[in-house]
């Protein structure tokens, strides 16, 4: 297989514009969701490049009642300190995200526990599913949930993704999206609730992806600013590069 970058990440956005500076990624059906509606930089801008792109991305996204702007610099791409101090005085978030791969081979094996149970989401447990996303994504806010919520529904039809749930005791407890290619495995969305956290269900949930996919390379990315990274590390996931992002919120 090719070298696995970034561009292997599924992502729903549309592409739906580009120059020599960057695309144009947005996402009409959830203009909440910012990490789909955004400027993927192709080559370090120059300050001056930049502050025209974030005039151009904001005037869109004001004309779709969107309250954001976010840039994706390009893969293994620091922003200078000249970008940093001009982020910092304009109250922009800035961050990196880290990708990491692995072969299901070479995951940590973890021993049974007959108390937690990882599923498929089928018509049986989509409606358990869907009320475990919503009462996560309701930090986000209630109209962030509700089009997470259709968004879900959307992925439940896809052939493309799997949708899996764990259940402790047969409580969910933990929740992972998988999106399906021909030669990789991505885990998206990992997540286990605050109230069953340490009892390895985020390791449990990897293993059934492992399992099911033996013979492709399970990928994500990973905020590299939190500690998941360091899990990942520890089973065995090999960084791949990083990537800097920056976004502002408009009140």
């Amino acid at each position: 297989m090719k070298e696995i970058t970034f561009d292997h990440i599924y992502n729903p956005g549309h592409e739906i514009g580009e120059n020599d500076l960057y695309k144009h990624i947005h996402f009409p059906e959830m203009l909440t969701r910012y990490d789909s509606n955004f400027l993927e930089l192709k080559k370090h801008p120059t300050l001056a490049e930049f502050k025209e792109a974030a005039h151009f991305l904001r005037e869109f996204h004001q004309s779709k009642g969107q309250k954001h702007v976010k840039f994706y610099f390009p893969r293994d791409t620091k922003p200078t300190d000249e970008f940093m101090d001009y982020f910092k005085r304009e109250g922009y978030e800035s961050g990196f995200n880290e990708l990491y791969s692995i072969e299901p081979g070479q995951f940590p094996s973890i021993e049974d526990n007959p108390d937690i149970e990882v599923k498929v989401v089928t018509d049986r447990e989509l409606d358990a599913y869907l009320a475990f996303q919503y009462r996560e994504d309701l930090e986000y806010g209630e109209a962030f949930a509700n089009q997470k919520v259709d968004m879900h529904k959307r992925n439940f039809q896809n052939p493309r993704l799997m949708q899996l749930l764990a259940f402790d005791k047969g409580t969910p407890a933990g929740s992972v999206d998988v999106i399906i290619e021909d030669g990789t495995a991505e885990i998206d969305g990992l997540m286990v609730h605050e109230s069953f956290q340490k009892k390895g269900i985020g390791s449990r949930l990897q293993q059934f992806v492992m399992r099911q996919f033996p013979e492709k390379t399970v990928i994500l990315v990973a905020d590299g600013e939190d500690t998941p990274r360091l899990m990942y590390q520890k089973q065995n996931y090999r960084c791949l590069g990083f990537r800097y992002e920056v976004q502002k919120v408009y009140e």
